[in-house]
């Protein structure tokens, strides 16, 4: 997975995290947690705030969606 990949690596923190809030989450330890998932390869350093807040409000999505 890279940084792109916002509805898989959502998917991903929905599974590892059922029970969490998104929007209750620091974008440091949203960062943290997106490059431990098993699968992300992306350079860490190649986030920025706008993507975190892609993958924050996807991972949102997919939780009020289930």
């Amino acid at each position: 997975m890279t940084w792109r990949d916002t509805e898989d690596i959502a998917i991903a923190l929905t599974e590892r995290f059922p029970d969490l809030d998104p929007l209750t989450v620091r974008f440091t330890d949203l960062h943290q947690w997106v490059t431990e998932l098993p699968g992300f390869g992306d350079d860490p350093r190649a986030s920025n705030e706008k993507i975190l807040e892609a993958i924050q409000m996807a991972w949102l999505d997919e939780v009020q969606n289930r």
